[in-house]
């Protein structure tokens, strides 16, 4: 599926991924490729992104990669829509 992540600054990522996990207002949850359609709020935390992804390097101080491997870039705020395999956040 495809992930991109728009800051107010600019866009952070635009990438195939395998999943990406968020952190709802109702608790953390993941989307995996052809996911149902859903917008939802974030609040703080951590989105951690399962792929082989590509930063730019003007956004790469941004993200960090965990202990599993997984890239993580953290936000304030935010809204997500899945549709079409497609998932679009834009975070704070």
């Amino acid at each position: 599926m495809k992930l991109e992540i728009i800051s107010p600054e600019a866009v952070l990522l635009q990438s195939e991924v395998k999943s990406v996990a968020v952190p709802g207002v109702n608790g953390e949850f993941q989307i995996l490729d052809n996911h149902a359609p859903i917008v939802s709020i974030l609040q703080e935390g951590l989105i951690k992104i399962d792929g082989n992804i590509t930063l730019n390097e003007d956004v790469k101080k941004k993200f960090t990669k965990n202990t599993e491997g997984r890239w993580t870039l953290f936000i304030k705020s935010g809204t997500l829509e899945m549709n079409n395999n497609k998932v679009i956040i834009l975070a704070d």
